[in-house]
């Protein structure tokens, strides 16, 4: 059972990030499996590894692209991306350290921001990267 199902009303309009964006529920999804079927303690950290640098590759090239179409929310949308890896990361140095365990909560902290983001701030810049080009 998937926690996010990818469909057309998380579309930015510019494929390259859909289809990143559909990659990141996917890895979300596979942390969930892995909590759902008890292997969460011998592959999260692979996961989350794999979360961490999907996510970073995403957010450069997120970013790329609304700078090459001079998206004039580009800081902000920056800014926002810095908070999410800087949670993601603290996490990561937490769980390396065992004080910290793959739960429900990280889950829905995940889900929650990812689709939030993509439906509030992503939504934001898709018009402004396809009048430009941008695909």
């Amino acid at each position: 059972m998937s926690l996010l199902s990818w469909n057309e009303r998380f579309s930015v309009g510019v494929p390259t990030i859909d289809k990143q964006h559909s990659g990141l529920f996917g890895i979300v999804n596979e942390l969930h499996d892995a909590m759902l079927h008890g292997t969460a303690q011998s592959v999260t950290g692979a996961l989350l590894d794999k979360l961490v640098k999907y996510t970073k590759k995403h957010f450069a090239d997120e970013e790329r692209m609304m700078a090459a179409a001079k998206f004039p929310g580009l800081a902000g949308h920056r800014a926002h991306h810095v908070e999410l890896a800087r949670q993601v990361e603290e996490f990561m140095a937490r769980y390396k350290r065992n004080d910290a365990v793959l739960d429900i909560d990280l889950l829905r902290f995940l889900s929650n921001w990812l689709t939030g983001h993509i439906q509030k701030e992503d939504k934001e810049y898709g018009p402004c990267l396809i009048q430009h080009g941008i695909k």
